[in-house]
């Protein structure tokens, strides 16, 4: 070891130094949530969606969701409270206070080591003492600090995402509960009107004027009706538990009170035009690809630099002797390449950096895919579900006006009249199934043109 005498004016400079660059990094004001929250803002629409208060302070954000409750749940309603009460998302937040951790902790140096020895013998003690620092830490503190701000910005988009698609499911569900529940009702109106015809059916039957063939029938379809009321109020139950799941409710905040009916049908549905466009430069998984190559191509850059030497310790060291004056210098820890030369860690960061190139490729192919195919299902429902409000429904209504005034006029039986009621129910039911299946579609679309799949696109390399 080579001890070389230095100013004490200039060690204590470079001590300071030191300290001064691995003070540099602080955690943000609001942990990145406004940058979530103004990403999930511009894809959704919903003003403020949350803030870091209204997240920490829970009687707030209770109070808020509260508020929402007290009134019938609209769309927008529901994925507000989806937001700021449902627990995997949450989980999602935490997470991103993690990799702010990780980004700060990235643009800190390690702590210097100290290191103290005495050696005594024949009257004699010999004392040394040094302090050591991480200079090939303090040499590369800025690209990993780099890095990991990537990789904390890609965190941000990827928290965005989850956001995103919460509202997206959020709106599924409500749309589906909705749905399900005005599907009950028109069960049970068929349920009744099975019934009155079974029961016509037997009171003719035991007087002779009914066949046993139709009385049997008639019964059939009853039971028929009973299975299908059943199964339609569970699927209001499975349906309206979906969205209480996505809500994050629980004890009296599950009763709350949907609408009777879905919102009507846009007067015109959307255009295209550059949508393709806009999911490559909008969706947050396309977004969170793109950070995730820069990150890995810089932590490639990274690993090459330090590949050779990765350990360069160099400080502060003295040494005091009985009898003798105090020697001061420095000491340098070097790592030697004899077994490893660090080919293995540059081969694994080009396959990490490759695998993130062809993964991003692979996003943008899908995207433009499920942008197209999510167009295709939103205007074939929309045109399926004006067809039914402009032609079906109408048409059935004319048929059974029809049907009444022949019964009326005593030239229609009292079975045909039930049977054409029926019959008008099952047409309103496949209206109200379409009219769901145009809203989920429009769902779709907005996910797919803005949000995306949420899968973690992050590597570690």
């Amino acid at each position: 070891m080579k001890r070389l005498s230095l100013p004490a004016p200039t060690r204590v400079a470079a001590v300071f130094g030191v300290v001064f660059l691995a003070g540099c990094a602080s955690f943000s004001p609001d942990g990145g949530l406004n940058d979530v929250s103004r990403l999930t803002q511009e894809r959704i629409g919903q003003v403020k969606p949350f803030t870091k208060e209204s997240l920490k302070d829970g009687q707030q954000s209770a109070t808020q969701v509260q508020t929402l409750l007290s009134a019938p749940l609209t769309p927008e309603s529901a994925v507000q409270i989806a937001l700021l009460n449902n627990p995997a998302l949450k989980v999602s937040f935490a997470e991103l206070g993690v990799s702010e951790a990780e980004f700060v902790q990235a643009g800190r140096m390690r702590n210097p080591s100290f290191s103290f020895g005495r050696v005594s013998g024949g009257g004699d003690a010999e004392i040394d003492r040094s302090v050591m620092f991480d200079i090939a830490g303090l040499l590369t503190l800025p690209t990993r600090r780099r890095i990991e701000q990537g990789r904390f910005e890609q965190a941000k988009l990827l928290t965005a995402a989850q956001a995103v698609q919460l509202a997206a499911e959020t709106r599924r569900a409500y749309f589906m509960a909705v749905a399900a529940a005005q599907s009950v009702a028109f069960a049970e109106q068929v349920r009744g009107s099975a019934e009155a015809s079974s029961q016509l059916a037997d009171s003719m039957t035991k007087v002779g004027n009914w066949s046993t063939l139709d009385q049997a029938r008639e019964r059939a379809f009853y039971q028929d009706a009973l299975t299908q009321l059943a199964r339609t109020k569970h699927e209001a139950t499975a349906t309206r538990e979906q969205l209480i799941r996505l809500l994050g409710l629980w004890g009296e905040q599950q009763n709350f009170v949907l609408p009777d009916r879905l919102p009507p049908l846009p007067d015109k549905p959307l255009e295209t035009n550059n949508a393709e466009a806009q999911a490559m430069s909008q969706r947050l998984d396309m977004l969170s690809a793109r950070r995730n190559t820069e990150a890995t191509a810089s932590a490639l850059g990274l690993t090459k630099a330090t590949g050779f030497i990765n350990v360069f310790d160099a400080g502060y060291t003295n040494k005091s002797t009985t009898g003798l004056p105090r020697e001061n210098g420095y000491q340098i820890s070097l790592e030697l390449p004899i077994f490893d030369w660090g080919g293995a860690k540059v081969a694994r960061a080009e396959a990490l950096y490759m695998q993130s190139v062809h993964r991003t490729t692979d996003i943008a192919v899908r995207a433009r895919s499920e942008v197209r195919e999510a167009y295709s299902a939103y205007r074939t429902s929309y045109d399926i579900a004006r067809h039914y409000r402009d032609d079906v429904v109408p048409l059935r209504k004319k048929i059974s006006d029809e049907v009444l005034l022949r019964y009326n006029g005593m030239l229609a039986s009292v079975f045909e009249l039930l049977a054409d009621s029926r019959e008008q129910l099952v047409s309103v039911n496949t209206a109200i199934e379409t009219q769901r299946d145009f809203w989920i579609a429009e769902t779709k679309l907005q996910s797919a043109v803005n949000g995306g799949s949420t899968n973690d696109t992050r590597t570690m390399p």
